[in-house]
């Protein structure tokens, strides 16, 4: 009987506000993400019919909940016997000072656990680096282009915590991103979720608004936005499509003019952006940018300005640990490279 085969792999951890989740990724430096992504699972936290969001409180005792499970879904089914060889997790939102969010704290909690049991590297990046990866690596993936890994780009993070456009460039294993701007009051996802919950959606609403939003048939409003540079207001939507539904208007028309009111935003955003970098590919990332009724315009003006819009597919926009886990293979790539190196020139040179 043959032996099954073992695979290094690296584990990825990401407890974000509203999705439990894990992946595992197998290095490969001469891939364009520096690995491939094999396995990821999630699971959404469930939020009560009628509320907006959740309580930090709530959605750390959901991921502990939900952990056990998904690791061991994680590793059922494989064919290969997996040997873990570095953990990496979200140790919160963004990758600067000060960033925090106590939901993190559980998937930190098991990785570094994890890891001092089984003596491996521990690789604790931000949610958001994460998403651009995992972005990056499902656009190159779909479109063949390793352009995302090869120079700069503008990336949009769009969802239920982050309205952010940013200007990323490779920076060792992971990015160094610049904020160009951002929405200054209300998120693109809590606006949609709000919308949502007016129109007696379960939440998160995103899938269902969309749904309604693809079979309205009526000539909607011209959304009115604010866009002032790269930054934007979104707070607006809410009294517009409430204003909507007080006068009659039908759940799909007010869901369409949701999707075209924050779709011009983002159209708007990115035109201003590509102003300051001519050229640059952009990336849009999030569980927001899930939706199709607004990849096409977003399409349409990049190629109008010169430059190629990319897209990850829905499981790998939306919340995920495969990002993690892809930063994680990188790092213990560049990692074990070093040390190779090393004892190379240690035994050619020995002291």
């Amino acid at each position: 009987m043959a032996e099954t085969e073992k695979k290094t792999v690296l584990l990825g951890i990401d407890t974000s506000n509203y999705t439990t989740s894990a992946a595992l990724s197998i290095p490969d430096p001469g891939h364009a993400s520096g690995g491939f992504v094999i396995k990821q699972v999630k699971k959404l936290l469930t939020v009560k019919d009628g509320q907006k969001g959740l309580r930090q409180s709530d959605a750390v005792f959901a991921h502990t909940v939900n952990l056990p499970g998904l690791m061991e879904e994680l590793f059922s089914g494989l064919d290969f016997i997996p040997e873990i060889a570095g953990i990496g997790y979200s140790a919160r939102p963004r990758p600067i000072d000060g960033s925090y969010m106590p939901c993190f704290l559980v998937g930190e909690t098991v990785a570094r656990s994890m890891a001092a049991a089984l003596r491996v590297p521990l690789f604790p990046l931000s949610h958001q680096e994460g998403h651009i990866a995992a972005a990056a690596y499902s656009a190159m993936e779909d479109s063949g282009s390793s352009l995302l890994a090869e120079v700069p780009f503008l990336a949009f993070h769009v969802s239920g915590g982050t309205t952010d456009l940013l200007y990323v460039t490779h920076k060792g294993t992971t990015y160094d991103i610049k904020p160009l701007g951002c929405s200054v009051d209300l998120h693109a996802g809590q606006a949609i979720d709000r919308t949502g919950v007016m129109l007696g959606l379960s939440f998160p609403c995103g899938p269902a608004l969309e749904k309604l939003a693809s079979v309205n048939t009526v000539k909607i409003p011209s959304p009115k936005i604010c866009v002032r540079g790269c930054d934007c207001n979104l707070s607006g939507l809410e009294n517009l499509t409430k204003k909507m539904l007080d006068d009659g208007a039908a759940p799909e028309a007010i869901a369409a003019y949701t999707f075209a009111f924050i779709g011009k935003t983002l159209e708007t955003m990115t035109k201003n952006a590509l102003e300051l970098y001519p050229g640059a590919p952009v990336l849009f990332a999030g569980g927001v940018m899930s939706n199709k009724l607004m990849r096409g315009k977003l399409s349409a003006l990049c190629k109008t300005c010169g430059t190629a819009a990319f897209f990850a597919e829905p499981a790998f926009s939306a919340d995920n640990a495969a990002g993690i886990s892809l930063l994680a293979a990188r790092a213990f790539a560049v990692r074990t490279f070093a040390a190779r190196t090393f004892a190379a020139q240690t035994e050619e040179n020995p002291s």
